[in-house]
């Protein structure tokens, strides 16, 4: 269970004094996530997401998710939004950490994407990265390639242990990336993290976006090599042409990719799963004792970026000039 902190029920009652929402009918935590403790709060009024803000996640970064939240949804962007207190506080403090109460989202998270899914994906990322084009505030990505040669230095020296041979695949590869990644991409707010446990779908319609505590300032075209990345392989690692093609056309549509983009995407994909390897090698080899989370397998992300590898140009993913 991803619960990191435990909430007393009279920490509880406390904190939620200084809110309109009612008294507590029950208070669950949730088992998914990894980065913060999340629990499906019911009160009189209904029901809400309490999180509470883990240690990694800087709590000067906090401003920037909650009031992204509030501005996509001004936006008619369909994704949870903050709750304020009555001293119209949108973040307090519970059992020593950051906390805020969450609007709730109908909807589940659909374990095997099809092609619909993929392309009701692609124009909901589109939207959501017009809709951030005026949002004020700004976070840089502190996990893109300028982040990734220290990440790959804390875990280089046990890398073979993972895989034969990996520390040097990685190494070079990052040599590749850092030489040719591109800077002067079409930019702004990005999620940075759009698995699908993190979009919403009642049925086949696609209800809403969740956990922005990733999102940050970058290429809108780097956003869009981390889905291909997590909706179009399928289990055998195999890469789904026809579910790629879905997505982009379905982006593109709202949001046109620029001719630079367009040329980028294959060098992205290939950064966007070597972040996500080198992140999951990392807590791989960190696994505290006791931890109540098991780390996702790293070397899924190595079998993708060998994909990407092999990939001439974007009309490999199904996209035509």
């Amino acid at each position: 269970m991803a619960v990191y902190t435990d909430v007393s029920d009279e920490e509880l009652a406390a904190f939620l004094e200084g809110y309109d929402i009612g008294g507590v009918l029950a208070c669950k935590g949730i088992a998914e996530g990894v980065e913060n403790s999340n629990f499906l709060l019911h009160t009189d009024a209904g029901y809400f997401i309490l999180t509470l803000y883990e240690k990694r996640v800087d709590p000067a970064d906090l401003p920037f998710f909650i009031e992204l939240m509030r501005h996509l949804a001004d936006k008619g962007i369909s994704c949870p939004t903050p709750v304020a207190a009555r001293d119209g506080r949108m973040l307090g403090r519970l059992a020593g950490r950051p906390a805020a109460i969450i609007s709730f989202l109908d909807g589940m998270w659909v374990r095997r994407p099809k092609r619909d899914h993929c392309a009701a994906l692609g124009a909901a990322l589109a939207k959501f990265h017009l809709a951030g084009k005026d949002f004020a505030l700004t976070r840089p990505n502190t996990l893109s390639v300028d982040s990734w040669r220290p990440l790959l230095a804390d875990s280089i020296d046990q890398a073979d242990t993972i895989s034969a041979g990996l520390a040097a695949e990685l190494t070079a590869e990052l040599d590749h990336l850092e030489a040719h990644w591109p800077r002067d991409l079409p930019s702004g707010v990005i999620h940075a993290d759009l698995f699908p446990d993190n979009v919403f779908f009642l049925g086949d319609r696609l209800s809403g976006l969740i956990d922005f505590y990733f999102a940050c300032n970058d290429a809108f075209a780097y956003d869009v090599a981390i889905c291909l990345n997590a909706w179009c392989f399928e289990p055998d690692m195999s890469f789904n042409v026809t579910k790629a093609r879905a997505l982009l056309n379905a982006y593109r549509a709202v949001r046109p990719f620029t001719q630079a983009e367009f040329d980028a995407l294959p060098l992205l994909a290939r950064g966007a799963a070597l972040r996500f390897l080198l992140t999951r090698l990392h807590d791989w080899l960190r696994v505290p004792e006791g931890a109540l989370v098991t780390p996702k397998d790293p070397l899924e992300y190595l079998k993708k970026l060998r994909v990407h590898q092999g990939v001439a140009t974007a009309t490999d993913y199904g996209l035509s000039e």
